[in-house]
């Protein structure tokens, strides 16, 4: 898609990440997103909208490359189905950055859309994402690729342990994701993190 396309529809995802709040819930599920890759290069087109989402789970809950327990409704709501954009989950207990996700721009916080941030790539002022005070940027911090490994194992164990029991499979099944979406995901994201080099 065209820059100034992929920027209205990041606006349109800050809005809709804002809609989130109103949602009756002791603890806000969504807590930030941040986008990251293409559109804050300034690439034209744009091949995809590359986005985190900070959910309030623990690491456990948030192997890499899986959709976490509650998503699927969050997928919906946010449109992320639609296409154009390309997303992962990460707990609000680790960094956002990892070895996929470089040095991602918070565009939404549970203080508020940062019109900030969407000015800056609407103008492609790339150079405020990058300077200043660095409150829209994600912790310096980046996820280490053994830690990040041993969850997915664990939470790949955990998904070969369960899948063929009745209960967990009613569990995984909803909204368009059966018990196979999430086998093949925990697969897929522990392999991708296995290929990686260790942390030295």
């Amino acid at each position: 898609m065209r820059y100034g396309r992929a920027v209205e529809r990041l606006r349109m995802l800050a809005e809709a990440c804002e809609q989130t709040r109103r949602l009756p819930a002791e603890e806000p599920f969504l807590r930030e997103a941040y986008v990251f890759g293409g559109l804050v290069e300034g690439a034209d087109p744009v091949d995809e909208i590359e986005v985190a989402f900070v959910l309030n789970l623990p690491p456990e809950e948030v192997a890499w490359g899986t959709h976490p327990p509650g998503t699927a409704w969050l997928v919906d709501f946010l449109r992320l189905d639609q296409g154009g954009v390309a997303y992962w989950w990460r707990s609000f207990r680790e960094p956002v950055a990892n070895h996929r996700i470089h040095e991602p721009v918070r565009f939404w916080s549970l203080d508020g859309v940062d019109e900030g941030v969407l000015e800056a790539l609407r103008g492609r002022r790339f150079g405020e994402l990058r300077g200043g005070d660095g409150e829209a940027r994600a912790e310096e911090r980046v996820a280490g690729v053994a830690e990040e490994l041993e969850a997915a194992l664990e939470h790949l164990r955990a998904v070969h342990g369960a899948y063929w029991d009745r209960r967990w499979r009613r569990e995984h099944r909803g909204l368009r994701r059966y018990p196979e979406h999430h086998l093949w995901e925990a697969v897929r994201g522990y392999l991708e993190l296995l290929d990686l080099p260790r942390d030295e």
